[in-house]
């Protein structure tokens, strides 16, 4: 297999690749992988270098930075490793060093921008031995565990510095607004040599007097000890969308954590328990209706039943407390215990 440049005009490149597709399809299959690589690499040196300066001297802010040295790196990209000469620069007093090319192609820790976002897209998805494992069978890459998890921290820091300065922007709605529903919840997270942190989710929704759902706004939070940040965020927003509904019902939906409960009664006209919550007492109530195994049918009858109204009838829930009292004050069977 060989790859070579055979020219360039401006930004437009041509380069011959010569490959073997003898063999197995499989086999066939890895070397055109191969050649597809070595072109990605070949074209990323090139487009690469139109970022880097001609080394003369240059002025950012009322600083004067001259060229230190032209010197060799490797950067990372989705088709493997390349190496460039690129110029770094010093100011007069010393210092940190600049790199021009670096900062014009949004290099994040040696990645390309593509590369990054695929191993952050990756991550996300994936722990970081199957992103790993995915980017040898499917691209032919080898990269360190370390490394996938040095890029996507750098982007996630990207992203939470951009994102101090991002306004969600409630879209022009030609409906009128008549309930806002506000809702959170969060899930402790394993953190290696850590300990557990809380990952957070909220939402607000926008519905029309029909009920019918006009926009809803989403956030989130990576894991964090406690909910502050979290918190402030889902607040902000809280207030932009009252500031443009301040007559509409506000709803704070959640599960039965406290700390949800008082966070939305600071913002909520109403709290209410989420029905998938609230439907997990369901069959504790059914096994005091029909504690006996004989009773499994009318026992299971029951429960959808009961699932179906709380969900589709309204005020049922107040029923439902009566049921359940009545079963409370229900002498015992033997061997029949409270839920």
């Amino acid at each position: 297999m060989t790859v070579r440049l055979i020219k360039q005009e401006g930004h437009e490149l041509t380069i011959e690749v010569t490959v073997n597709i003898s063999g197995s399809m499989l086999h066939a299959e890895e070397r055109i992988q191969q050649a597809v690589n070595e072109v990605g690499c070949l074209a990323t040196q090139q487009a690469l270098k139109q970022f880097d300066t001609d080394g003369t001297a240059i002025i950012m802010g009322n600083i004067k930075w001259t060229k230190r040295a032209s010197s060799s790196k490797k950067y990372q990209t989705p088709y493997g490793e390349v190496e460039i000469s690129r110029h770094v620069y010093q100011s007069s007093k010393g210092g940190k060093i600049y790199c021009p090319l670096e900062q014009r192609a949004r290099i994040i820790r040696h990645a390309t921008p593509r590369f990054a976002k695929q191993l952050s897209h990756k991550y996300a998805q994936l722990n970081v031995n199957e992103v790993c494992s995915d980017l040898w069978e499917n691209h032919m890459r080898k990269i360190a565990a370390s490394y996938v998890q040095n890029v996507a921290d750098w982007v996630g820091g990207i992203a939470c510095a951009k994102e101090e300065q991002w306004e969600y922007t409630t879209p022009q709605l030609d409906r009128a607004v008549k309930t806002v529903v506000l809702s959170l919840d969060g899930a402790h997270i394993p953190i290696k040599e850590e300990g557990y942190r809380q990952a957070m989710v909220g939402t607000i929704s926008l519905y029309n007097p029909d009920g019918e759902r006009l926009h809803t706004i989403y956030l989130g939070e990576a894991p964090e000890y406690g909910k502050s940040t979290f918190m402030q965020r889902l607040t902000t927003e809280i207030e932009r969308v009252k500031t443009l509904y301040p007559q509409a019902l506000y709803l704070g939906i959640a599960d039965g954590a406290a700390d949800n409960w008082s966070f939305l009664e600071q913002h909520a006209d109403k709290l209410l328990l989420d029905y998938f919550h609230a439907s997990e007492y369901l069959p504790h109530l059914a096994q005091a209706a029909y504690p006996s195994k004989t009773d499994k049918p009318q026992c299971e009858t029951w429960l959808a039943e009961r699932r179906h109204q709380l969900k589709h009838e309204p005020g049922f829930v107040d029923r439902l407390i009566e049921e359940a009292q009545r079963l409370l004050n229900k002498p015992q069977q033997n061997g029949q215990r409270e839920s």
